[in-house]
Order: structure tokens, then sequence, then C-alpha cells
């Protein structure tokens, strides 16, 4: 009889955690657009596992912990590891000079690795 929350594949017993585990930020490309919004180019990891397990969404924040922006992650990327998306139109108010990045996946939520990024201001258009 198995446990809950175990998977036996092939003979073989896993923990679900080490199949899909929290979703991580890898990397974050930031570019001005014009006078207060960003483009986020995001690349995230999480080790998928079908339409139950997978990263969902990321989201920009403040660091007085608003959410600026979130790009919803519309479907699992299991042979897609890791994946990047983009997100334009974010507005970044001024006085805020560094956001941080984190995803979210529909089992674990927020937890894993986040990515801290610098927003770059200047330009005739600020």
């Amino acid at each position: 009889m198995m446990r809950p929350g175990v998977i036996a594949i092939a003979g073989c017993v896993f923990a679900t955690t080490a199949i899909a585990g929290e979703a991580n930020v890898e990397k974050v490309l930031i570019a001005k657009q014009r006078a207060g919004t960003y483009r986020f180019d995001v690349t995230v990891r999480q080790a998928d596992a079908g339409w139950k397990h997978y990263a969902d969404k990321w989201d920009v924040v403040a660091p007085d912990g608003k959410i600026l922006g979130t790009r919803v992650l519309l479907h699992p990327h299991d042979l897609e590891q890791p994946f990047t998306r983009s997100l334009s139109g974010v507005w970044i108010p001024r006085g805020i000079d560094r956001v941080t990045v984190r995803a979210h996946g529909k089992i674990h939520g927020h937890g894993g690795k986040v990515v801290p990024v610098d927003v770059p201001r200047g330009g005739p258009e600020s």
C-alpha cells in the first residue's frame, strides 16, 4: 500500500517534491520602454509535472510588497525548462530603484529563488 504524496514509477519510489519543486527565477532582463514603464524578460525553472503542478505566474514586486506587474502562465512547461516569458508596460513609480521578481507555483506558491533587479533610469523621457 502506498502512502499519500508518493508516486511509484517503474518500480522506483519518489516523493512528489523530488519531481516538481518550487518555482525559481533564474534570470531577469529589464528594459526601459518609455517614461516610467518597463519590459521584463524572466527565466523561470520548475520541474513542472503536468496541469496539477506547474509554475503559473511571476510577479514584479516593489520594496513595500506591492505587486507592480504579473505575468500569468497558462500552461505547464514540462518539456521547456527553463523557460523565458516577457511582460511589457510595467509601470514603476519614481523613487523605486530596485524591484524583486518572484515566481509562483500551483502547489508550493511563492518560496523559490527570487531575483532583485535595479531599475534603469535616465534618458530624455524620464
